[in-house]
Parts: C-alpha cells; sequence; structure tokens
C-alpha cells in the first residue's frame, strides 16, 4: 500500500532555476514583459495559458538550439536527488506535475538524474510541437484558462490511489512542492503544500487565505515529510508555519 505520494512542479522547485523564464529572458521579450505577464496571472486579470503562449511565441530559437541552452544553465536543487533516493527506497511514488514541456522536463532530467532514473518518475505536462520551419509552440494538456489544470491531474491520481483501498486502511498522504503561477490550481489538493520561500506560490497563499509551509531546498521538503510520516510532526504544525 502507497503511504505517500509526492506531486512536484519541476520548473524552479526540482530545479533551481525556470527554464521557461530563461528561455523567455534570453531569447524572448525579457524580464520586464514577462513579470507583468506574471503580475495579471497572479491578480486574475491573466489566464496563465495566455501568459505563457505569449511567453513561449515570443522566443526566437529553435527549440533543439533552446535545449543545448537549458541543458547548460539548468542545474537540480540540491535536495532533490536526496528525495528521489528516499521515495525510491520507500515506495513513495513522485509525479511531476508541470505546466511546462514534456520534452523538455524529460531531457533536462535525463542529464540531471540520468537515464534510468527518469523512467522511475511519471512526468505529466504539457507536449510541444516543431513546425517544418523549426518554429515551435505549446500543446497544452487540456482546455482550461491554466492549460494544464493541475488539480484535475491529482484528483485523477488522488482516485488512483484511493481506488482500492479496503476498509480500515489510511489514504496515502499527499504532498505537493511549488514555487510559482503555474501551482495555483494545484495549491489547495494536497494534505501538505511546501511554496519555495520568496516565490509567487507564497504571495498567492497569503493573498488567499491558502495554508503552506515554506521550504528553501528539498532538504527542507525531505526533513519535513520524514517527520510526518513518521508521526513526530502533524500536517496542521507545519502549515501554521
Amino acid at each position: 500500500m502507497v503511504k505517500a505520494v509526492i506531486f512536484t512542479d519541476f520548473d524552479g522547485t526540482v530545479t533551481w532555476q525556470d527554464s521557461n523564464d530563461y528561455l523567455t529572458d534570453t531569447y524572448g521579450f525579457g524580464k520586464e514583459t514577462r513579470g507583468k505577464i506574471f503580475e495579471g496571472v497572479l491578480d486574475g486579470s491573466k489566464s496563465f495559458r495566455d501568459g505563457f503562449t505569449a511567453m513561449i511565441d515570443s522566443i526566437n530559437k529553435p527549440l533543439p538550439e533552446c535545449m543545448k541552452a537549458l541543458e547548460e544553465k539548468i542545474q537540480l536543487d540540491p535536495g532533490f536527488k536526496d528525495t528521489f533516493e528516499w521515495a525510491q527506497a520507500n515506495d513513495v511514488p513522485i509525479i511531476v506535475v508541470s505546466s511546462g514541456m514534456k520534452t523538455i522536463i524529460k531531457d533536462l532530467l535525463t542529464r540531471l538524474l540520468g537515464a534510468e532514473s527518469v523512467t522511475k518518475l511519471t512526468i505529466e505536462a504539457n507536449e510541444v510541437e516543431v513546425g517544418s520551419d523549426d518554429q515551435w509552440k505549446v500543446i497544452f494538456k487540456d482546455e482550461t484558462p491554466f492549460g494544464h489544470d493541475k488539480s484535475r491531474t491529482i484528483a485523477a491520481y488522488r482516485e488512483k490511489y484511493e481506488a482500492h483501498l479496503k476498509e480500515g486502511e489510511q489514504r496515502p498522504t499527499y504532498f505537493y512542492c511549488g514555487d510559482g503561477i503555474s501551482d495555483l490550481s494545484a495549491a489547495k489538493e494536497c494534505d501538505l503544500l511546501f511554496a519555495k520561500r520568496g516565490k509567487d506560490l507564497v504571495t498567492f497563499c497569503k493573498r488567499q487565505d491558502v495554508p503552506f509551509h515554506e521550504f528553501d531546498t528539498f532538504a527542507d521538503i525531505l526533513n519535513n515529510m520524514k517527520a510526518v510520516l513518521d508521526g513526530k510532526k502533524t500536517v496542521k504544525e507545519l502549515m501554521e508555519n
């Protein structure tokens, strides 16, 4: 029986940098315009889908060149490998729930974790389509204003993990880890939300009164997940900090 499930954002959470922000700032319309888009998503005047489409459409490099640049730039969160290894040893699934693109995520994880490790993760993300002219665009996972409504994905996995519970068996503890505006749809869907310190998800949670626990690296997340599963801390205690 699965005792816990880790849902996590990818860009800026599993990784130290956000690949889509980096591409937009370096090869697209830049950080200032991106910041205005993010503020619009936070205040509800713009959908994430529209904002993200504008970001990706502004990038003027072919996808292979972008991926090569990302391979040289993007670093793994310093605590994620230990978290991954702990999860593997304890039969805790890790499901990457991303509003980025699966092609880029898989490529980066293969470089950062290794090809074999990537097969032990599940990646739920948007796709990417490359045209004959080397122009590329996002193919969104669903029709929602999020492009990928992470709450839908999480709900589907919760149903899967709880479908065969016998009477008296406890459902898994669900953790979510995120940092940014793409995590807004997932913020209320798990037992314990880890929000990265100083990032947009913290701002949103404070505005909307959504309980969360701040983290700096996955080392913080791992320590607190262990404490919850070992009964040393409760979710309520962590959500109050």
